[in-house]
């Protein structure tokens, strides 16, 4: 019995060890598709002009409050 008990533990701690590495992998794909639909928005129909635009008002409302 000590055999297969033994055995057993072996498999399932095994089964659990590449876990954390698959599931890092998901949420590497996902932000790196996040990423790659954002710099899609941001290259076709008017994205950039929307950034710079947003990029302006930050830096215009960060000025205003640091003078």
């Amino acid at each position: 019995m000590s055999l297969f008990i033994r055995i057993h533990t072996w498999l399932s701690a095994r089964g659990d060890r590449g876990q954390a590495t698959a599931e890092y992998a998901l949420v590497v794909l996902g932000a790196a598709a996040i990423a790659l639909l954002f710099i899609l928005w941001a290259t076709a129909g008017g994205g950039g002009v929307r950034i710079g635009h947003l990029f302006s008002k930050v830096v215009d409302s960060v000025a205003k409050h640091v003078s």
